[in-house]
């Protein structure tokens, strides 16, 4: 049977790093997922065999020791991997959104100094932007830089910090006021710290504690954290870029390629889903027949594998914009939105497909349900990616009157 979502066009080199990977889902990932997510353990083997296999560094270019892959191929890449754990995923996705930001922003110092350690996996990326009292409103951050000398003094509290325990290094977005008159916009007074810490909870670095991991519905094994920093002291030469009140726009760039990731991951998960939606279907009878074989279950996985493609083909159309060099903001929200709604939905069906046994613990479903709603605001919610795709269009279709 052929699989749902193919993807035309792919290279023979594309085509031998996704049956890779895929082989390498199938057989440490599936297997182990349900057990450590349960465990809310942090799965160190997976993630030392995805090093093995050089996935820290599949986008990162060849110059600096990575595979200089497209981003088609790594968005195709986490699928996969999302359809085994989709916390793995999360794992890749913070370190490849400060690697692409040092890689398209960094000092040509910086890019030698970070990638070739990130593409080897020895160091591990982080990026923080949010706060306590902020959630998509990026505007309102109160976190701050002051510069000393030739250091600058981080002071402030982020919030959400995916992989902040695992971390080596982490993407830091605070308002910096040096050189930005009063009444300057927000977006325009903010800049990017690179922030390089120890491993761990506590006290990282002076002036820089990880307080412990959040306790979370679902997305666990993935440590995920607050960031605290008093007094942190910051070297000009790790400003991102080496030039302040960038941060915006170098975050918004990353977090872009992000969208195109969380649908990738949105893709994987209902994917995954599907699959034990319609192997349960044979499996279970009911009134003297595969419950398969009622048209209503018919009808739902019909839909199911409908919205799996969908969102597969919005995703990799998405991902091939930004690969040609266009902007892409339009299709990544379309794509992330799109994603994220509909693996929600084929999780549920699935889960209802199941019945009463989908509530168990003992049914790899139930991991699903609790993970899909994480998609739904991760990355910017619904409602920012409807902002974003609305004035987009407006953009595109505008009125002459």
């Amino acid at each position: 049977m052929a699989r749902l979502a193919q993807t035309a066009g792919l290279t023979d080199i594309q085509q031998e790093i996704l049956s890779t990977v895929r082989d390498f889902v199938d057989k440490e990932i599936i297997p182990v997922a349900t057990e450590l997510e349960h465990r809310d353990e942090y799965p160190q083997a997976i993630v030392d065999g995805l090093k093995e296999l050089g996935l820290f560094g599949l986008m990162i270019p060849e110059e600096y020791g990575g595979l200089g892959e497209s981003l088609l191929t790594y968005a195709l890449c986490v699928e996969e991997i999302a359809r085994g754990w989709m916390s793995v995923s999360g794992i890749i996705n913070t370190h490849f959104i400060v690697a692409y930001m040092l890689k398209q922003h960094g000092t040509e110092e910086q890019k030698e100094y970070f990638l070739p350690r990130m593409a080897a996996g020895d160091v591990r990326g982080a990026f923080s932007m949010s706060e306590p009292g902020l959630g998509s409103d990026v505007s309102a951050i109160t976190s701050k830089a002051v510069k000393e000398g030739d250091e600058y003094v981080l002071n402030g509290q982020k919030m959400w910090l995916t992989n902040g325990g695992t971390s080596t290094l982490v993407a830091v977005l605070v308002r910096s006021d040096e050189g930005h008159p009063e009444g300057t916009a927000p977006h325009k007074s903010m800049t990017t710290f690179l922030v390089e810490k120890e491993p761990g909870f506590g006290e990282v670095r002076p002036g820089l504690t990880i307080p412990g991991k959040i306790d979370k519905m679902g997305y666990k094994g993935v440590d995920t954290t607050e960031l605290i920093m008093d007094g942190l002291r910051i070297p000009a030469n790790r400003v991102l870029g080496g030039v302040t009140g960038r941060g915006f726009y170098q975050m918004m760039d990353g977090v872009e390629v992000g969208r195109v990731n969380v649908a990738a991951r949105g893709c994987g998960v209902a994917q995954r889903a599907f699959e034990l939606g319609v192997r349960y279907a044979q499996q279970r009878h009911t009134f003297g027949k595969q419950i398969a074989q009622h048209q209503a279950i018919q009808f739902k996985l019909a839909e199911m594998a409908t919205k799996v493609e969908a969102a597969h083909a919005m995703m990799v159309n998405a991902a091939r914009k930004k690969d040609s060099g266009e902007r892409n903001d339009l299709e990544a929200g379309m794509a992330k939105y799109l994603a994220s709604e509909y693996c929600k939905e084929v999780v549920e069906d699935a889960f209802r497909i199941h019945g009463g046994y989908g509530f168990s613990k003992e049914y790899e479903i139930e991991r699903l349900y609790r993970e899909a709603p994480m998609l739904l605001i991760g990355e910017g919610t619904a409602e920012i990616q409807k902002m974003i795709i609305g004035r987009r269009l407006l953009e595109e279709y505008r009125f002459q009157g």
